[in-house]
């Protein structure tokens, strides 16, 4: 018997392999609907963690009230300097980040963009393309982010525009992404011409001051420990200042983005939604299954198979369709994951872990539609259908 279930599951399905592919495609759509909200999700937290990526440094300062790099609360120069009079901090740099509007050459719109701006002596980040900071020292120049939206128009070496109404000249490019804060994209520059966009002007109006340090990055001497730097910082240094190591910063900014916004949840209720209707197609294939060969099940109950044969064939059957729709589904989800980053600038990444638990839902989903399919099965009576 156990030898002979397989095959009554597996012939059920492909008896009639034009109605099985148009059942199937049907489970395919729920399983994809799944993996882009999944994918969704994800892209946008793991998007707002790669500034902090590429991001080098030992220990880091920001303001006890800014919850995300995304809200704008800065840290007084000050507390670098008090950080760096410390045995073991090898030095202490400021951040600065500020929104800026970028004017795009072709259709002469303004877009928004992300300014990132440090000391280029003391390169706070891992971009090749820092390391000859050059033709980025000169005034009013910048790097700006390959992965940009085509809305930020041309961004190759030597094109010439405009920033917050300044003249920019592009000398060169690097590799990072969007996230909420750069909108379109990312411009890399130096402090001084940070200071000249977007300083000079009323503190109370919006301009920046050197002394509005939105991350202090520190730099540890590689014979101290950082966690005992770190918690000689958390001692020393006003309360208004947060202290997070390497390993804190990440889950810092993510916490923000899974705890504070409603993104985990819209995108968990869709996915449940798509959860939802794999169940209610799986159901129908497989009823429809059943109500097909409902005499064949009465002949096998009546020569002696018991229901929990019965059953083994609907869950082989559940199963059969929960692979056989997952495989062109992952195959599909591939290809939109790609468009969509092309897209948006978002990460979309299709990572083991998170397919291996849309796998679970989708046999989860499938085997819930064979477990409401059994009331059919159990109805079939051989004096009844006879």
């Amino acid at each position: 018997m156990n030898r002979l279930t397989p095959s009554v599951a597996w012939l059920n399905l492909t008896h009639k392999p034009v109605r099985l592919l148009l059942l199937l495609s049907g489970i395919v759509f729920a399983i994809v609907l799944m993996f882009m909200f999944s994918g969704f999700k994800f892209a946008l937290y793991d998007s707002q963690l790669q500034l902090l990526d590429h991001l080098r440094g030992d220990i880091f300062l920001v303001h006890e009230r800014r919850p995300s790099l995304t809200i704008p609360k800065a840290i007084p120069q000050r507390v670098l300097y008090q950080a760096q009079a410390y045995p073991g901090v090898r030095t202490a740099s400021a951040l600065y980040v500020n929104n800026a509007y970028w004017k795009n050459l072709e259709d002469e719109k303004i877009r928004s963009v992300r300014a990132i701006a440090f000391n280029l002596n003391e390169p706070l980040f891992d971009f090749p393309e820092l390391q000859n900071t050059a033709a980025l020292q000169l005034p009013y120049t910048g790097l700006v982010d390959r992965r940009s939206r085509p809305e930020v128009g041309l961004i190759s070496p030597g094109t010439l525009t405009e920033l917050e109404d300044q003249q920019i000249r592009v000398v060169g490019n690097f590799t990072l992404g969007n996230d909420f804060a750069s909108e379109n994209g990312n411009v890399i520059m130096s402090t001084e011409n940070f200071f000249r966009y977007f300083g000079g002007g009323d503190p109370a109006a919006g301009a920046r001051t050197v002394d509005q340090v939105d991350v202090g990055v520190v730099f540890v001497d590689p014979a101290y420990s950082p966690g005992a730097i770190a918690a000689t910082l958390r001692q020393a240094l006003p309360p208004s200042v947060t202290v997070l190591l390497r390993e804190q910063v990440k889950a810092w900014e993510r916490s923000y983005w899974q705890y504070s916004t409603n993104i985990g949840f819209v995108f968990g209720l869709l996915t449940i939604m798509g959860f939802v209707i794999g169940i209610i197609l799986c159901y129908q294939i497989i009823y429809a299954d059943i109500a097909d060969h409902l005499s064949e099940y009465a002949t096998l109950k009546a020569i002696g198979y018991r229901n929990i044969f019965l059953y083994g064939v609907i869950f082989q059957e559940s199963l059969l369709l929960a692979v056989m729709g997952f495989i062109p589904a992952t195959l599909l989800t591939y290809g939109l994951y790609a468009i969509s980053q092309r897209a948006t600038g978002l990460v979309f990444e299709m990572r083991l872990d998170r397919s291996l638990n849309l796998l679970v839902m989708t046999v989860l989903m499938c085997f819930i539609a064979g477990l409401i399919s059994l009331v059919k099965v159990q109805q079939s009576d051989p004096a009844e259908i006879f």
